[in-house]
């Protein structure tokens, strides 16, 4: 996984290391509290990308694509903060491909989160991952797979109209 940097709406440009410690400063102000951690990735296709998939016959090779993956740190009842990062992926060709990226991005970095927050903190919090799918529209064929992907990989999972993560935090940069 590439190691982009971060952003902070109140913060600026952050590492995930930075990301980590604010997460845990977070949740060390209020010990007690009852704490979610969210991410959610999405993607918009760029006008290169929707014109490539008009005429795709006659490509040779996809444009790059932007995906924006949100890391929330929710603490319940008193609000919380947002970072997110962008990464450019080539060769997605399809929207099962850009789904599965979507939901690759966000478990690779979940499982980071998970394996970092348990070596700097012993506070309890849920964890889940927001998918970018629905039963309306283009992806709910997709839902079954793309759930099971991340079920079975350990955890939690939201799709729309409940995963806000990334249906409007990521979305909101992509």
């Amino acid at each position: 996984m590439e190691d982009s940097k971060f952003y902070s709406p109140t913060e600026g440009e952050l590492s995930f290391e930075e990301v980590l410690a604010e997460i845990v400063e977070l949740m060390n102000h209020e010990p007690q509290g009852q704490y979610e951690i969210v991410v959610g990735t999405d993607c918009h296709d760029t006008p290169i990308a929707e014109e490539f998939n008009r005429h795709r016959e006659r490509a040779k090779k996809a444009p790059p694509m932007e995906f924006v993956t949100a890391v929330i740190i929710h603490h319940v009842g008193k609000g919380g903060r947002y970072f997110w990062r962008r990464v450019q992926e080539e060769n997605i060709y399809t929207l099962r491909q850009k789904i599965y990226k979507e939901a690759t991005l966000s478990f690779e970095l979940a499982r980071r989160l998970l394996r970092e927050l348990a070596a700097k903190t012993s506070l309890e919090y849920n964890l889940a991952i927001h998918i970018d799918v629905g039963e309306h529209g283009r992806t709910r064929e997709l839902i079954d797979e793309v759930v099971g992907y991340i079920r079975g990989s350990g955890f939690a999972v939201k799709t729309k109209p409940d995963a806000y993560a990334a249906s409007s935090v990521a979305d909101k940069h992509a």
